[in-house]
């Protein structure tokens, strides 16, 4: 079959997606990956095809920050859910036989399947429909609250997530004659498969029959990769270090997190790798070392503990790897993430964003650190989720869905 996998955001939204699509082309598939240009180099690295798809986050994030007004604020996300949406009927249009997507793009790409007669299957990173066991990620709060709050703040975050795309989808559907109506919203798309454990999340029991959380989906690793000699040597002159890396997060301060970064390695006495992710992140002095993308599943289990915002990739890693964590989240589902870690046992308790400071991220580390029940409870859960397949239920679905 001719797949398409729709995705957009940060690097975490589309690395998964990486080793989901190269899972595909080995089992015969045609598999390319609709995402941001400022990922061609990811996708195609991977032996994958990519379609681009308008829009840059990074970019986005710094004009929202600056905006000077709600009105241009509105005008820049419209602008980026237009460009979006145009993107998806284009890679739709070029030719596909069943598209694949992540929760974010969903409606539109809903919409193009509609339009072309293409199949629709959700591929999403994070819980995404309402339960009453948990709130959602992106809930305005994450304190569970009972099941009939959990379900009204899981409704709260589907509605918001609806109204991003609400008028880009209404526009979509006017460009590619579809008749007029209600805006296809992301929980519209069935199956739905889940890229995450269920021993991290266990799959509700309130869910509808065609949503499964089928495990992981690894990111690939680019054809060909060494890791740099500098790292390499970096590693061998002494004990793991802690990673430090905030990912697509906290664009703009970079000086002043390098600085609190540092001191807080020196406080805690350890050796540190730091990545400078969008923030731009730099190393200061001999016990710590600045790198770019470096593949986490090489990287994560030659460290001591990993300090990182708790987006849905990072977690997955330091999970993968057996080493316990220092979360620090910023935004959007990483308090879930954050919280999840620190309910399985594998962190402290998370430091937010907006309350760390060198001294916070110091006395986590050393907790982290020197708590057994951390690292011993994070290579359990590191042997459990090895033994998972989690492309293997989608692999089976499409294989039937070609079959037939």
């Amino acid at each position: 079959m001719r797949i398409v996998i729709v995705t957009a955001g940060s690097r975490g939204d589309v690395a998964p997606f990486t080793g989901l699509g190269r899972r595909l082309l080995d089992a015969g598939h045609q598999v390319a990956v609709a995402a941001h240009p400022s990922f061609a180099a990811l996708v195609g690295g991977c032996g994958l095809d990519h379609r681009p798809v308008p829009g840059d986050p990074q970019g986005l994030i710094r004009d929202l920050a600056r905006a000077a007004s709600r009105k241009e604020a509105q005008a820049l996300t419209k602008a980026y859910a237009d460009g979006l949406a145009d993107g998806v009927a284009e890679a739709v249009a070029g030719r596909a036989d069943l598209l694949l997507t992540a929760f974010g793009p969903a409606p539109l790409s809903r919409t193009a399947g509609e339009a072309f007669g293409v199949p629709v299957i959700g591929t999403y990173l994070a819980p995404s429909f309402a339960t009453g066991q948990f709130p959602l990620p992106n809930a305005r709060s994450i304190d569970d609250l009972g099941p009939e709050s959990n379900l009204a703040a899981g409704r709260d975050v589907l509605k918001r997530a609806e109204g991003v795309f609400a008028g880009a989808v209404t526009r979509l559907r006017a460009r590619l004659g579809l008749p007029a109506g209600a805006s296809p919203a992301p929980v519209d798309v069935r199956p739905v498969f889940h890229g995450f454990s269920p021993l991290v999340v266990p799959r509700p029991e309130d869910w509808p029959s065609w949503v499964d959380v089928a495990g992981y989906w690894w990111p690939a690793r680019p054809d060909g990769w060494h890791p740099p000699a500098e790292l390499v040597d970096f590693l061998q002159a002494g004990p793991p270090p802690v990673f430090i890396g905030f990912g697509s997060m906290a664009a703009g301060q970079g000086e002043r997190l390098s600085e609190l970064v540092a001191a807080a390695v020196k406080r805690t006495g350890v050796r540190a790798v730091v990545q400078t992710g969008w923030a731009d992140l730099n190393g200061c002095g001999a016990d710590v070392l600045a790198i770019g993308d470096i593949p986490h599943d090489w990287l994560f289990p030659r460290t001591a503990a990993v300090v990182h915002h708790a987006g849905a990739g990072t977690t997955a890693a330091g999970l993968r790897a057996g080493v316990p964590a220092v979360p620090v989240p910023v935004m959007a589902d990483q308090p879930f993430w954050a919280s999840r870690l620190y309910a399985l046992g594998v962190a402290p308790r998370p430091v937010p964003y907006q309350e760390l400071t060198a001294n916070a991220l110091s006395g986590a580390i050393t907790t982290c650190l020197s708590e057994p029940s951390h690292r011993r409870r994070a290579a359990e859960l590191a042997r459990g989720i090895a033994a998972e397949d989690g492309t293997a239920p989608l692999l089976v679905h499409i294989g039937s869905e070609s079959a037939g």
